[in-house]
Parts: structure tokens; C-alpha cells; sequence
């Protein structure tokens, strides 16, 4: 944390350095010593700190200075470091406004100059006061502050990029008291939010996902312009391909169009991962493994995408969304599968605003003693009504099908029907949603009675279907009609070899229609949709891969 500060005033330059010396000398080693020659000068400094989140423990002020008096400048500093203790420095002549300033504003102490020495006249008052300081004061929060409107899709986007890249933050309202001071306190032309409020005092208004990476210091660009391995996607299937590559010393970059972790990453529990009989979150599971693959010396690019790809000869080219492009000899695409957009009038408009896609850990507790609605049967729907089941008053979990046993994990739904505050509903669909600002109500029906209902509903998060998306290989890669990618026996349509196949051996297993790149995980064709499976695979391209760099 940083040191608390110290601040001295005084409009007298020679009073003023004498004072700064002696703070400096006792107390320099636990606080930090800050001078003004104004209250106006003063006001700002406290305005900057207020910004820095950096506490301000004391406040020693000369009573006598033109333009703004010691008392008129407490009574303003105390709205803007309500806690810092007030010490006046005062002549003789000025002891009766000192004594009223104890009422008026809030002094805590009143000192006579000249305090020389200061090891009698001024260190034993200013100790007793800091003792009490620390005594009540708790240490303010020092990641990143996120002020903003709760219903707002770009406060939503903000928050969830942070929380997937796991930078801490603290969550302001606008309408707070303490949001609408920190607004006021920054010098705006005008006001667009989210605002983001950086350590060192720095700004962003309504910024994008890479405007706020590049704030925090993540990697966009990549060091060098040729790999061994390029994996394109940064799930549990890229994230194990990442650590093997690296581990087995060849030049490995990742580039991960959102955060790592993919789809398994925004999961509020996974308790069926070997190795974790008490489960991890999907958040802990990405940040281990990031951990372990930049221990071996991983490049990982995020946010970054890949937007084509091209074959020359024994290499790969991919083309980044900035323009610049990346090759390699060999290419592994780990991207995932994403959820299926809710196809129903008035979802589009409400989306960030009550309609969430996935999990949205970041909105959970905002949603305490609230009526909330989850539509899937899948895993990543039974994790996320378990999570939600904690703070909402209620969980319905709406399902298309008959049953949860067909797609969901027995353990989850015993869990699920231990909870009081769950509700399971069969054969039932969203119709369309409600609201101006937020999410309002929703209409469900059931397709096996024909009742349709409209019901009130503050929150509504979709796990519906997947879809891969691997457009941007084009007529490259082979992939089914709905776009998950062959490998393996799968691109032989019953022949010896692919069509445009140049070596003389078949595709290994999780290799495509191109030699040298390899697909896994769920976008994968006919892949089991499981983390471990993911990791697995990953895993076993490596060998793969070893086997045909050895070939060149």
C-alpha cells in the first residue's frame, strides 16, 4: 500500500520549508510529506490523491493565509478526506478562531507557533493524533475503480473484461455518494460512461476491451514474428497445448480474442476435475494455467484476434485484427464453442441489462434477494443456478426438454434438487422479454400444455446451445455444416488420403485436411464437451506436433 500522507500549508515559504523538514524527519519513513503554499494549491493535491485512492492521515494548516484561511480551507478538505485528522497552526493573536474552529470545522488540534522545538512543541501532538488515525483507519481498496450505471451494457463489459483477467476492482454505482464525488473530481468535458479510475490517478472514459488492456499492462503484440506453435484460443484445450509446447522448449504464442479460460472460464464451480474433490471455479482453473504456461515462456496475446489464415508451402500465416500477421510451422485452433444468442423480440436491447450470456459472475451478488431465471439444461447452467442459488431469492431454471438427466451431470442435479430456492421448469421456452432501461419481465411457455405466462424477472442468463466460430478459415480448413472442424479419420470421406493432401502418410488424429494444423477441443468435431477432454487433447497434439516437425 502506499504511504499515508501528511500534508502541510502554509502561504510563508521559510515557515513552510521549516515545517516540511521536520515532518520529513520524523516521519518519512512510515508517511509521506506533501507542501502547499495555498489552500487552493492544497485542495487540488487533495483532489489528486482523492483520485489515487491514497489516504490522507494528516492535515497541518496555517490559520493566517491570504485569500483562503486555515479554517475555511479544513472545512472543504474535510468533504473531500472526511477522515484525515485537522491540526491549525495559529499565533497567539488568532487562539479564539481556533478554539470556535474546533466546532466549525472539526479541528482535532490547534497548535501555537512557533512549535520549535519540535520535539516538544509539535512531534508529541501530531503522534497522539496519528495514533488515533491508524487506529480507525482501514486501508483503502488499490485496484482499478469501475463508476458506472448498473443497468448500462458497457459498465457490464467493463467489469466482466476485469473480473475474466482477473484485475481487481471495486464496483461504484453513480448514484452513490462516493461515485457521484469521484465524478465531480474528475475534470470532464462530458461524461461517458463506464469511468474507469486507475491507481495512479489516470482515466478512461467508456473505454473498449483493448483500451483497457493496454491500461493494465496485458500483452497485445507478440515478440516475435515467427513460432513453432501458434494456438489460437486460450480454453483448458489451448491453455494444455500452451504449457506441453512450452515445456518441451519449442517458441509457443496464444492468441485469445477475450480472456483466458474461454467458455469453462466464466464457470462458478467445476467439481468433477480430477484433482479438486472440493471444485475451483473456471476463473481459478484459467489463472493456474496461465501461471504455468508463462513459467515456461508462453506468449499469450489477449485481447487479440485472428481474423484469416493462409497457407504457404510448410508455413502458416495468421492476420491479427490490428492489421499485423503472425506465422508459424505449425497451428493449433483451440477456440471453443460460444453460446447461441437468445432469438426472442427485446433480448438485443437488454442485453448487458438483465440478459447475460454465460455465467456473469461479476452481476451475481448484485442480484441479492432477487427473482432470477436461467435458460439450459447443460453443466455450465447447472454450475451457474447452484452460484446464483446463494444471493437470489429465487432460481427457475427454464429447460427446453423433458429432463435435465440427458445433458446435465447427475451430481448437479442432486444438488440442485436439495436447494429451496431452485425451481426447475421442463418444456418450456422464452418467448420474448421486457423492459425499457433493464430487464423487467419475461413470457415463458410450455410447449407440452400450450400455457403462456408473463412473469416478472430481473435477471435472465442464457447457456443455450454453442456455435464455433471459425469463419476466418474460410475454404482452408474442412469443417462441418455447422462449422466444428474435421480431424482425423473424419476429413478422409472414406479415402486414403484428404483431398489436397501432400504427404504421404493419412492425417494424424487431431490433425486437419492441412498438414501442420491441428484442432481441439469443442470445436472440434464430435468432441466430448468436458474440460478434461479439452485438456486432454491439448495435451496430445503436442506429440503430435513433435512428430511432424521432425518430418520437415
Amino acid at each position: 500500500m502506499a504511504k499515508p500522507v501528511l500534508i502541510t500549508v502554509d502561504d510563508d515559504p521559510e515557515v513552510l520549508r521549516a515545517i516540511e523538514r521536520d515532518l520529513r524527519r520524523e516521519y518519512g519513513e512510515n508517511f509521506r510529506v506533501l507542501r502547499a503554499d495555498s489552500g487552493q494549491a492544497a485542495l487540488e493535491a487533495l483532489k489528486r490523491l482523492k483520485l489515487r485512492n491514497q489516504p490522507v492521515a494528516l492535515l497541518l494548516v496555517d490559520q493566517r493565509m491570504p485569500n483562503m484561511t486555515g479554517v475555511e480551507f479544513l472545512e472543504q478538505a474535510m468533504e473531500i478526506v472526511p477522515d484525515a485528522k485537522r491540526a491549525l497552526l495559529t499565533a497567539y493573536a488568532d487562539t479564539d478562531e481556533a478554539i470556535r474552529a474546533i466546532n466549525k470545522a472539526k479541528i482535532d488540534y490547534y497548535l501555537m507557533k512557533p512549535w520549535t522545538p519540535p520535539e516538544q512543541g509539535l512531534f508529541p501532538v501530531l503522534n497522539d493524533l496519528l495514533e488515533v488515525w491508524k487506529k480507525t483507519f482501514l486501508p483503502s481498496f488499490e485496484g482499478v475503480r469501475v463508476i458506472g450505471d448498473r443497468w448500462s451494457p458497457k459498465t457490464h463489459q467493463a467489469k466482466d473484461f476485469l473480473a475474466r483477467h482477473h484485475i481487481p476492482y471495486l464496483w461504484l454505482d453513480i448514484e452513490s455518494e462516493e461515485g457521484r464525488k469521484l465524478t465531480a473530481d474528475v475534470y470532464l468535458d462530458e461524461l461517458k460512461l463506464p469511468l474507469l479510475l486507475f491507481p495512479d490517478g489516470s482515466h478512461l472514459l467508456q473505454p473498449t476491451n483493448i483500451q483497457i488492456a493496454e491500461r493494465i499492462g496485458l500483452k497485445t503484440r507478440a515478440e516475435m514474428p515467427f513460432y513453432d506453435v501458434l494456438i489460437v484460443g486460450a480454453g483448458p484445450a489451448g491453455l494444455a497445448a500452451a504449457v506441453y509446447a512450452a515445456s518441451e522448449g519449442l517458441h509457443t504464442v496464444m492468441v485469445e480474442r477475450e480472456a483466458p479460460g474461454g467458455q469453462a472460464g466464466t464457470s462458478s464451480r467445476i467439481e468433477n476435475y480430477l484433482g479438486f474433490p472440493s471444485g475451483l471455479t473456471g476463473g481459478d482453473l484459467a489463472r493456474r494455467a496461465v501461471a504455468q504456461a508463462q513459467k515456461f515462456g508462453a506468449e499469450i496475446l489477449a485481447p487479440q484476434e485472428v481474423t484469416s489464415l493462409r497457407v504457404d508451402g510448410q508455413y502458416r500465416y495468421v492476420t491479427l485484427a490490428d492489421g499485423s500477421e503472425l506465422s508459424c510451422h505449425t497451428l493449433i485452433i483451440a477456440t471453443g464453442v460460444s453460446y447461441r444468442k437468445l432469438n426472442v423480440p427485446g433480448s438485443d436491447k437488454l442485453t448487458g441489462a438483465g440478459v447475460y450470456y454465460g455465467a456473469a459472475m461479476t452481476e451475481a451478488m448484485g442480484y441479492k434477494g432477487e427473482d432470477v431465471f436461467i435458460i439450459g439444461a447443460g453443466n455450465s447452467a447447472g454450475q451457474a443456478a447452484m452460484h446464483l442459488s446463494k444471493y437470489a431469492r429465487s432460481v427457475t431454471l427454464l429447460v427446453r426438454g423433458d429432463s435435465l438427466k440427458k445433458s446435465m451431470s447427475k451430481y448437479l442435479i442432486d444438488q440442485i434438487e436439495e436447494m429451496n430456492n431452485i425451481v426447475v421448469k421442463v418444456l418450456t421456452e422464452v418467448t420474448e422479454v421486457f423492459g425499457k432501461d433493464k430487464l423487467e419481465a419475461i413470457t415463458i411457455a410450455n410447449s407440452a400444455t400450450g400455457e403462456v405466462e408473463t412473469v416478472p424477472a430481473c435477471a435472465l442468463f442464457t447457456f443455450i446451445g454453442a456455435m464455433p466460430r471459425t469463419n476466418w478459415l474460410q475454404d482452408i480448413v474442412e469443417r462441418d455444416s455447422k462449422g466444428y472442424i474435421l480431424t482425423g479419420p473424419d476429413v478422409l470421406h472414406g479415402e486414403m488420403y484428404p483431398r489436397g493432401w501432400t504427404l504421404p502418410r493419412s492425417p494424424y488424429l487431431l490433425e486437419t485436411n492441412v498438414p501442420g494444423i491441428f484442432a481441439v477441443g469443442d470445436v472440434r468435431y464430435q468432441s466430448v464437451k468436458r474440460v478434461a477432454s479439452a485438456v486432454g487433447e491439448g495435451s496430445i497434439a503436442i506429440q503430435f506436433i513433435h512428430q511432424y516437425l521432425s518430418s520437415l
